[in-house]
């Protein structure tokens, strides 16, 4: 069985994204400068049809990162900006017609709505019932790949906070935001940590942690 992982990007001061997030600035104010290590690959920029770009440390990360997962669980808040009831045209996703996550997607929301299927295999299902349920389902249908916790920041917290994360990788980028979506708050000091890996790369540093 895959493990339940989750990748995230953080400043130095421990932010995943700055303020003001809206659907303009889905990030906040200076949240996109976090991603530049990754926006500069080459292998990531191929992905998105693009040439040219950076081949470094960060690549393999990067390629680790991005695939090996079966299903994903996200936020409400990471899919969309959209509050209350979905509405008679409902919001389908920062991401297009062809969202990059190509499996399962199970959105934590408190208000039902039928699956959205999307291009490229993913399909958003939408969970009422808490983390738990959303994790038991990804898992039946990761066909024993890792389940990916999306984020954003308060649902990695849930997570972490329940026991449910076995490893984590964080991208550490020399940069302060200084207000937004912090990363590891509201979690005490009773989840214990290995760090196993670390590799430096221009503009970041990746850590990987497993939890005890």
């Amino acid at each position: 069985m895959g493990k339940v992982r989750f990748n995230v990007t953080m400043s130095l001061d421990g932010y995943v994204a700055g303020p003001s997030q809206s659907e303009n600035d889905p990030l906040g104010a200076g949240g996109m400068d976090l991603h530049t290590w990754l926006f500069e690959l080459e292998a990531w920029r191929k992905t998105h049809g693009e040439q040219g770009g950076e081949v470094n440390a960060s690549t393999r990360v990067a390629e680790v990162l991005e695939g090996g997962y079966g299903a994903v669980v996200m936020g409400r808040n990471m899919f969309g900006p959209v509050r209350g009831p979905w509405g008679d045209e409902p919001w389908t996703g920062w991401w297009g017609e062809n969202p990059p996550y190509h499996t399962p997607v199970f959105v934590l929301t408190h208000h039902q709505r039928e699956p959205l299927k999307m291009d490229g295999g993913t399909t958003f299902h939408f969970v009422t019932d808490g983390i738990g349920p959303a994790l038991d389902r990804a898992r039946l249908v990761s066909d024993d790949q890792d389940v990916l916790i999306a984020g954003g920041a308060s649902v990695i917290q849930q997570y972490l906070a329940a026991g449910l994360v076995e490893e984590f990788w964080i991208s550490l980028v020399p940069l302060l935001l200084g207000d937004g979506e912090r990363l590891l708050d509201n979690l005490g000091s009773s989840i214990r940590l290995d760090q196993i890996e670390a590799v430096e790369a221009p503009g970041v540093t990746h850590l990987k942690f497993v939890v005890r």
